[in-house]
């Protein structure tokens, strides 16, 4: 049995992660900055949000009482802060999570793409909004609808599709006027939706990477958002998304879990859409990438692996 202290216990991705495990027979403590129902994990704790100063002094903290040996993030907000503290928390007890400056590039959508773009990784056009004069500039330039999204943000919040529908384009232009440099554009990727787990050992001696595809059958707001329901997809049946997503966690020298967002354009080529170096909400879809986290755990130390 193992110790696990789950961050994001009162979201998607962190409520699945502590289930696995608490169904596996592990102990698990849960912590969010919201109240949550205790039947969630075997413990939880109501810790001050990650842009707070003492978020860290908490975590070890907590990480002390309940003599804790593998903390999870769970969390986009708290991923490169928690990096960088990574080596800080106690003697043994283990971080899931990369290298603090691969984290840092997933973190940031927009360097995500310039990175990728730059690994030959298929990725939708996109620039920031300073790069054009005008949306009809943008527009002109990626061939119609765009998507554009905060640079740094959690899951699909703030993730919009613009185009010129019924009402001229009105609405479009409204929000582009409120657009700076945090923000990202991208041309509109209009095919199937993917949801790609991956898993890049920490150690050499470790197996090959692992690659699961989940393909996203409902979005939360239609064409863009959270997945309501996912199916997992053979392999054979897309093994260009399989190649994509481990691509793409490469490039980036990512290690341990990554949850990977990946369409197709109109001919059916993938590309990639953003990066999270953590473990996501469809998790559970995919046993096999916790199973080897806890055996990477096992071997330990989860050291950072450089590509």
């Amino acid at each position: 049995m193992v110790r696990v202290l789950v961050t994001g216990v009162g979201g998607p991705a962190g409520y699945s992660l502590a289930r696995q495990l608490v169904n596996q027979g592990h102990w698990v403590l849960g912590v969010d900055m919201n109240q949550v129902h205790s039947s969630v994990a075997d413990a939880v704790s109501v810790v001050s949000p990650s842009s707070a100063p003492g978020y860290l002094w908490e975590l070890r903290g907590l990480v002390a009482a309940y003599e804790i040996d593998l903390v999870v993030p769970t969390v986009s907000d708290e991923l490169v802060l928690v990096a960088e503290a990574r080596d800080d928390f106690a003697p043994g007890v283990e971080v899931v999570i990369a290298d603090p400056a691969p984290v840092r590039i997933a973190n940031d959508k927009y360097l995500t793409m310039r990175c990728l773009a730059n690994a030959d990784v298929g990725v939708p056009d996109f620039a920031l909004p300073g790069d054009f004069s005008s949306i009809n500039e943008a527009m002109a330039r990626f061939g119609g609808s765009l998507v554009v999204k905060p640079r740094v943000s959690r899951g699909g919040r703030g993730v919009q599709v613009l185009e010129r529908a019924a009402d001229g384009g009105r609405n479009a232009a409204r929000v582009w006027s409120s657009l700076d440099d945090s923000w990202i554009v991208q041309r509109f990727a209009p095919g199937t939706e993917y949801a790609p787990v991956v898993y890049r050992p920490w150690q050499e001696s470790e197996q090959d990477d692992l690659v699961v595809v989940l393909e996203k059958t409902e979005l939360k707001h239609g064409r863009v958002g959270n997945a309501l329901s996912v199916r997992r997809v053979p392999t054979p049946e897309a093994p260009d998304i399989a190649r994509i997503a481990k691509a793409a966690s490469a490039a980036l020298g990512l290690a341990g879990p990554v949850d990977v967002d990946v369409r197709r354009m109109w001919d059916g080529t993938p590309v990639v859409l953003e990066v999270n170096a953590r473990f996501g909400a469809n998790s559970a879809y995919a046993p096999e990438l916790l199973e080897r986290v806890l055996r990477s755990y096992a071997r330990g130390p989860m050291l950072g692996r450089t590509v």
